[in-house]
Parts: structure tokens; C-alpha cells; sequence
């Protein structure tokens, strides 16, 4: 499969295509401490509670070695992601490491590595990204509303899990199969992991649930765990959670406003971003970010903070 990469001020961001289809997205932040795969060095801050700090991050170490005193520095790896939701926040989870230390592979790295056929995306020109499905993906994620004929799958995150309703007409039974497959294809897509609920409409009989079953047991992107699905329609499906999924990043503060920096390289000259003003305060919090889009125009940027809602919008000044 070909993956899209494009590097942009302050995040580089992929799509994964079979054919014309976007099977994966994926968006890595250079603001990030703490990127999965980084091995460095952690002091235990506290033994008890297994909290190290590297990179300037507190982070969870499970198991803390028996010999690894508090206070002392060892190297680490970080097996899985910080996840800020404002409400239950969670630690990113590490490991003790031998080493050597080394950074965290890229974007680009990874899925090559995953046996993809990495095309560098250039930052000028027509927007390729976009055209392949970027903005569609990204839409889909803030909106939690993902079509597929028949019916609808409402996605809405939770801190405790992820839950999916199928929301649909016509036969129940052809509405819960063709729901299934949708629901495979969006937790590949969003790269979604952790506790997932699924709530099908309530089928009569055993055989249309086993079917339903069969068909998320084949398309899942594996590793998972899954339930049957009971009478009441519900299926719970677990999977590792390596990184963010796409539905948990466009809602981290500051990627609204790394999305118009994205659509801002690809103009020449002098630019204005005109966004709401927590948007706008976010940029202007992060001069590097700017002076690194106004090395890809070639002019200057202006930030102008307006109060009506919406996404921004990028133009030549």
C-alpha cells in the first residue's frame, strides 16, 4: 500500500491508501515528549507509585525493577502514549530498557517499517494530502459521524471508552453486517485501541448475532479481544493502545490550529490565518512554528482573531 507523508510546521501526517481508499491516518506532533519507541534516560521519582521523569514528562513505569532505587536514573522505553482528555488524564507508559538510547522512529520510518511505500508529500503545490482524503478523515473524526451504506455509525469518546451506535433503517439484520464491516474499517482508520462499544441494533436469534461476529472476527485489525454480541446488540472489543487515535488528536489543543499552519506552507508570499482567538493565542504562543511556515512562503504571517466559530481560514495578505 502507498502512504501519503506530509511534513508541515510543528507535525507530519499520513495517509495509508488502498487504491483510492483511506485505510489508515495517522498524525505526529513534534510537541510530543514523550513519542512511543523514544528509549531514555527516567529518574524514579517515585518508587511506590512508579512515576519516572524523562524529557521533562512524568510517565508511568510498569514493572519498576526491584533493584531500581528511587531517585536514581536508568533508560526507559515508551511503550504507550500520554493521553490528555482533561478529565482523566493518563500518565504515557514506560518500561525499563538496556539501551542504547535513541529517539523515537518518525512517522515515515514506521510505516515503512509496517511494509508500506513511503511518498513524501511535498509542502507546495496542489494539496495532495487533502485530495486523497485528509480533510474527509479529519472531519469524520471531529464530527463522530461516519457514513456507510444504509445507515451511520455516532462515534463519541469517552475517558472510559470509546463508544459506536449504529444508527440505520431497512433489515435489521443486513444493517448490523454492513455496520460491522464499517466499524472495522474505523478503528483501522482512526487507529483506534483501548476499549471499544459497539451498540447494534438488538437482533432476534443467535444466527444473524454469529454472522455479525464472524464478520468483525475477519475484518478487526488484529490484535484484539472481542465478546459476542448479546441480545441487546452490545459488542465490546479491546485493542493495545500504541499511540493516539485520530478521534482522541483532533481534540489536543493546538491541532486546529497546526491544521491551518498545514494549509498556510502551501501559499506563497505574505499569509493571514484568521481563526478564533484560542486559536489564534495558541499560535502566538509558539513563535517557532510560525517562523518556521514563513521560511516555507517566503513571506510574513499575520494572525487576525475573530469571533465567529469554525475552522479558520488561510489567505494571501
Amino acid at each position: 500500500m502507498i502512504a501519503l507523508v506530509e511534513a508541515a510546521p510543528g507535525a507530519t501526517r499520513a495517509l495509508v491508501l488502498d487504491s483510492d481508499t483511506v485505510v489508515e491516518a495517522y498524525i505526529a506532533r513534534a510537541d510530543d515528549p514523550l513519542p512511543v519507541g523514544l528509549i531514555a534516560p527516567a529518574r524514579l521519582a517515585d518508587r511506590r507509585q512508579g512515576v519516572v521523569v524523562l524529557a521533562g514528562a512524568e510517565a508511568q513505569l510498569a514493572p519498576v525493577p526491584a533493584d531500581w532505587p528511587e531517585g536514581q536514573t536508568r533508560l526507559v522505553e515508551v511503550l504507550r502514549p500520554a493521553r490528555p482528555d482533561g478529565v482523566r488524564d493518563k500518565q504515557a507508559r514506560v518500561m525499563a530498557h538496556d539501551g542504547p538510547a535513541r529517539p523515537a522512529p518518525d512517522l515515515a520510518t514506521r510505516l515503512a517499517t509496517a511494509g508500506h511505500d513511503v511518498t513524501p508529500v511535498p509542502a507546495h503545490g496542489p494539496d495532495v494530502l487533502a485530495d486523497a482524503g485528509w480533510d474527509a478523515v479529519v472531519e469524520e473524526a471531529l464530527s463522530g459521524r461516519v457514513e456507510f451504506p444504509g445507515g451511520r455509525l455516532l462515534v463519541a469518546p469517552t475517558p472510559a471508552m470509546l463508544a459506536i451506535d449504529v444508527d440505520g433503517t431497512g433489515d435489521l439484520a443486513r444493517l448490523a453486517e454492513a455496520a460491522a464491516r464499517a466499524v472495522a474499517a474505523l478503528i483501522r482508520r482512526h487507529g483506534i485501541g483501548g476499549p471499544v462499544v459497539v451498540d447494534f441494533p438488538s437482533l432476534g436469534g443467535r444466527a444473524p448475532r454469529a454472522v455479525v461476529d464472524t464478520i468483525l472476527a475477519e475484518t478487526l485489525p488484529p490484535p484484539f479481544e472481542k465478546t459476542a454480541m448479546n441480545g441487546f446488540g452490545l459488542v465490546q472489543i479491546i485493542r493495545p493502545r500504541r499511540q493516539l487515535s485520530l478521534i482522541e488528536a483532533v481534540r489536543q489543543p493546538g491541532f486546529a490550529a497546526l491544521e491551518l499552519l498545514r494549509r498556510a506552507q502551501r501559499l506563497a508570499g505574505p499569509v493571514q490565518i484568521e481563526a478564533q482567538a484560542s486559536v489564534i493565542d495558541w499560535l502566538a504562543a509558539h513563535p517557532a512554528l510560525i517562523a518556521d511556515c514563513t521560511r516555507l512562503t517566503g513571506g510574513t504571517l499575520a494572525l487576525q482573531a475573530r469571533d465567529r466559530a469554525g475552522r479558520g481560514h488561510v489567505q494571501p495578505a
